[in-house]
C-alpha cells in the first residue's frame, strides 16, 4: 500500500529530498507522491515533522 501525504503537510520539502525513488514532488499547496512508483519504505514519514506521509487505507 504506498504512501499518500495528507492536508496537514506544511510543503517543508523534507520528505521529498529523503524520498529513495523520488517519487514525491510539490503540488498545489502541498507536496504528492506517486502511487505507483511508491515503494512504501517510509522513509518519508520518518522524517517529516508533521507526520503527513501515511500508507493509504
Amino acid at each position: 500500500m504506498a504512501y499518500r501525504i495528507s492536508e496537514d503537510c506544511i510543503s517543508c520539502g523534507a520528505c521529498e529530498a529523503e524520498c529513495p525513488v523520488s517519487c514525491i514532488s510539490e503540488g498545489d499547496g502541498l507536496f504528492v507522491i506517486d502511487a505507483d512508483s511508491c515503494i512504501e519504505c517510509g522513509a518519508c514519514a520518518s522524517v517529516c515533522p508533521v507526520g503527513a506521509p501515511n500508507p493509504e487505507a
